[in-house]
């Protein structure tokens, strides 16, 4: 059985993530042993956005271009109305995560982030939660919404907001030490 504390993860995310929805599990994933990497669209630092305005810089440690699913465990994606938004047009995000999905590996999206699944086409069949603004999104992609903190389904974890961030890190890991999940490919 994997542990969290073998873990490699990445959060991919670029700028006007959600501050807590990167800096929480980035820090709490470290907390509990896992190595954690954060890779941006151009491998430098990134600026959050907390309440109405810009927050604090997160580091980088890669560019998305330059990193494989193959050197990670999960995938982590924060929120935000911003970052998602830039991510899911970028064709290297979108084969990223699919990578990561026909790995079956553990994919973890919040709030927002679930667009960029969507956009990766890997929400189909699958029962998935988000920010409520994107629900019909999340249906439209053919999947089945459900109102709750955190959703896991086959190892694809999403929650809805940073008041869902204890629950959505607490399911990753335990996604994470289930190991690899067997997927039909999106």
């Amino acid at each position: 059985m994997p542990r969290i504390e073998d873990a490699k993860i990445l959060i991919i995310s670029t700028m006007g993530f959600e501050q807590s929805e990167l800096e929480f599990p980035r820090d709490q994933l470290r907390a509990k042993g896992a190595t954690v990497h954060v890779a941006t669209l151009d491998g430098k630092p990134i600026k959050g956005w907390e309440g109405s305005d810009w927050g604090r810089e997160a580091e980088a440690d890669a560019r998305i271009s330059e990193v494989s699913a193959a050197d990670y465990d999960a995938l982590v994606i924060p929120g935000g109305q911003i970052n998602p938004d830039l991510l899911r047009v970028e064709d290297d995000v979108l084969k990223l995560v699919r990578d990561f999905f026909d790995a079956g590996k553990t994919i973890a999206a919040v709030c927002h982030a679930p667009w960029v699944l969507v956009e990766a086409g890997i929400a189909k069949g699958r029962e998935m939660t988000s920010y409520h603004s994107i629900k019909t999104d999340v249906q439209n992609a053919g999947a089945q919404w459900v109102d709750r903190e955190v959703v896991a389904d086959n190892g694809i974890v999403t929650s809805r907001k940073p008041d869902d961030l204890k629950a959505f890190v607490s399911k990753i890991v335990e996604e994470i030490e289930e190991g690899t999940h067997e997927r039909k490919a999106a």
